[in-house]
């Protein structure tokens, strides 16, 4: 069967057959050659791969990136990221990176990201001279930070399918999501000193305090979602309803720039968007639940641990694996497939399951700027309007630096832990001092035990009498 599987699967890829039916489909197949009388279990396992309450976040999530977009929030938050870097040589592509990180707190969505800030800034970066396959590469690096800086959709998707803490995921990726930001700011801004790029970027650009009053209540935003979360006010999917309503109030009564019209289409698209993750997970949970049945995640694991010795070498192994599954499987299936089976395998090398979730995203996520599947480049050629093979060139060096910090991320578990550990460090147990044992003196304890200094115990008598038991009966 799991061969079948997997010829099915990469036959369907071939032939370019969507990513979802692919899975589903070889799946569906596996079951129907081998045993047609278990076809029944396969809507009954879709079904139970998305009936999980987290995964509601999602569409929730998605909704409010769009709602930012369609009230004037992105483009608040454009003009608070520009007013605090876009004053330096290369100002506007720190502007795009550090504006992605903000959006990123509150969408979830890389490709929302990137509809929702390319769509304002690829326009001003190409009237400033940036090359528009530039400025696609940028973009599309730069909102691969919404799916590592939290909330996030991959994280929430690990979260299930690994059955570990999505709180504890969400705080594990702040660190990692900020080393990734600031080293690309870093790298674009050496670029375009060398390139001789960005020189008049500060033209137009706002006082600090003039952008931070227009961008307050958008800033606004990502603080009551996650501020709400890490207080423990509400739950991660508890928190992507906030965001839709708080989306809601701002664009359309402190902003005044949503209509029906706007709520309309945005629904459309959640909508559409959701509907899309919904059924890959479904499709994908199927495609899990039956390589499980056939022992293959044991098979896999008892592989690993022969041929990577070490939890170093199993981390290059891994790294490297999941880089080329990113290059041609969507992110949210390969999750939904592959964390249950790597996660255990990962534990048993010591590493802790957070951590490996943060890896496993992050290397996920460069599998959205990479062909041939990298939705995020094509969203962001689409935006751009340049073709894919123009951009590979410009998209390299940005490959590399997240490359570079993917393994600091996976060899310093500090970056992800470190903060996780500080939130949720175990409160110290209530030390109740225990009552003394009753100890009768022996011979030999008497000398060294002497005389009690308190004197004669207080207590007198039984106040109860004896005991009500009468003696036991003798045995018939």
């Amino acid at each position: 069967m799991p061969i079948t599987l997997l010829i099915t699967m990469l036959l369907g890829f071939a032939l370019s057959v969507s990513i979802a039916v692919s899975i589903g489909g070889a799946a569906v197949l596996g079951l129907a050659v081998f045993d047609n009388s278990r076809l029944i279990m396969a809507p009954k396992e879709m079904f139970s791969a998305i009936d999980k309450f987290p995964l509601a976040a999602i569409p929730f999530f998605i909704l409010a990136g769009n709602l930012m977009e369609k009230g004037g929030i992105s483009g608040r938050l454009v003009e608070f990221a520009k007013s605090l870097v876009g004053g330096v040589q290369g100002g506007l592509p720190m502007t795009t990176v550090l504006t992605c990180m903000i959006f990123a707190a509150v969408s979830g969505s890389s490709v929302a990201t990137t509809f929702a800030i390319g769509a304002i800034l690829i326009p001003a970066l190409v009237r400033h001279g940036y090359p528009r396959p530039y400025t696609a590469a940028l973009q599309a690096t730069s909102a691969e930070l919404g799916v590592v800086i939290p909330p996030s959709i991959p994280l929430i998707l690990f979260g299930v399918a690994a059955e570990v803490s999505i709180g504890e995921l969400f705080i594990a990726g702040v660190v990692p999501g900020v080393l990734i930001g600031l080293a690309l700011m870093v790298f674009v801004h050496v670029y375009c000193r060398i390139k001789g790029w960005g020189k008049h970027d500060g033209e137009g650009r706002l006082s600090v305090l003039a952008a931070t009053g227009k961008a307050g209540w958008a800033l606004l935003m990502p603080v009551i979602i996650l501020g709400g979360i890490y207080g423990g006010i509400f739950t991660p999917t508890e928190a992507s309803v906030v965001a839709v309503f708080y989306a809601l109030l701002v664009g359309a009564a402190f902003h005044r720039e949503l209509g029906w019209r706007d709520v309309v289409t945005a629904l459309k698209k959640s909508v559409i968007s959701s509907a899309v993750i919904m059924f890959i997970i479904a499709n994908a949970g199927l495609f899990a639940f039956i390589i499980t049945r056939a022992g293959i995640p044991d098979q896999i694991g008892q592989w690993l641990t022969v041929v990577l010795s070490s939890p170093a070498l199993f981390l290059i192994g891994v790294n490297g694996a999941l880089f080329l599954i990113g290059m041609f499987i969507e992110t949210s299936a390969a999750i939904i497939v592959l964390a249950p089976i790597l996660t255990p395998v990962a534990m048993y090398f010591g590493i802790d399951p957070i951590h490996f979730g943060i890896i496993m995203v992050v290397n996920l996520a460069l599998g959205m700027i990479t062909p041939p599947f990298g939705v995020n480049l094509f969203a962001a050629c689409t935006v751009a309007r340049v073709s894919l093979d123009k951009v590979i060139k410009h998209l390299i060096p940005f490959v590399l630096v997240i490359i570079s910090c993917l393994m600091l991320i996976s060899y310093v578990p500090t970056i992800s832990l470190g903060l996780r550990d500080v939130v949720f460090a175990p409160k110290p147990a209530l030390l109740v001092p225990a009552p003394a044992p009753a100890m009768t003196p022996t011979p030999s304890m008497a000398p060294r035990l002497g005389p009690s200094p308190v004197g004669p115990s207080p207590v007198g008598p039984s106040p109860v009498g004896p005991s009500p038991v009468g003696p036991s009966p003798a045995p018939q």
